[in-house]
């Protein structure tokens, strides 16, 4: 039997080993590394074959939306699925379009986890009923969407950093750009959500649980 060879991404220990230990019952899954953060994630990929990448978001130091983007680019045919602590009203579409091939809260199931990666190691997408009714409620009224959803792949990389408290410098180090790019960024970001400064983005961004 071939087996789908998976690395999985999170700063937590306990929850890389529950995964590991669940997914060595199934005999077509197996785990060939684990990383602790998005710099490890990418270095991981780099090193080791695999066929599916399960990344939590939150992570410290280079994040999982910071990674995802590296990682889509040195291996654009990896799939990545994502498990994350955040509901998917407020990241999944996001990711999806920026080269995600599912979206998974941490509420769900093992077996529905074990699901997913069958599905995009096929080189599908698994799209839950709560990301269907989203993407179903964006093609009905594309209108209604949050501001957030309306930035595009690096925009909302910023628009992460920002929330958090990150200066443009740190921002600019973090993501290996200019100071100057990311000023670029952040005034486009306030023009496209209606903000006028950082302190009202964290707002927004608490508000809508974009981060905690």
């Amino acid at each position: 039997m071939i087996k789908i060879r998976i690395g999985i991404v999170d700063d937590h220990s306990i929850v890389r080993s529950g995964l590991r230990q669940y997914f060595e019952d199934e005999s077509d899954l197996q785990v060939v590394g684990e990383a602790g953060s998005g710099g490890e994630a990418i270095d991981l990929v780099r090193k080791t074959e695999m066929d599916v990448l399960l990344m939590d978001l939150s992570m410290p130091g280079q994040t999982g939306i910071d990674a995802l983007a590296m990682i889509r680019a040195k291996a654009p045919d990896l799939a990545i699925l994502i498990l994350s602590g955040y509901p998917e009203e407020h990241y999944a579409l996001n990711l999806i379009r920026q080269g995600a091939s599912g979206y998974l809260s941490k509420q769900c199931e093992p077996s529905e986890i074990v699901a997913a990666i069958r599905t995009v190691a096929q080189g599908r997408r698994h799209i839950t009923p709560a990301v269907a009714e989203l993407l179903a409620q964006q093609l009905t009224r594309p209108d209604e969407g949050l501001p957030h959803e309306q930035l595009s792949e690096r925009e909302f990389q910023v628009f992460v950093r920002l929330a958090k408290g990150e200066t443009v410098g740190d921002i600019a180090e973090g993501l290996s750009i200019s100071v100057k790019t990311v000023s670029t960024y952040r005034t486009r970001i306030m023009e496209k959500m209606g903000l006028t400064s950082n302190s009202s983005l964290t707002y927004y961004a608490l508000k809508n649980k974009v981060i905690d």
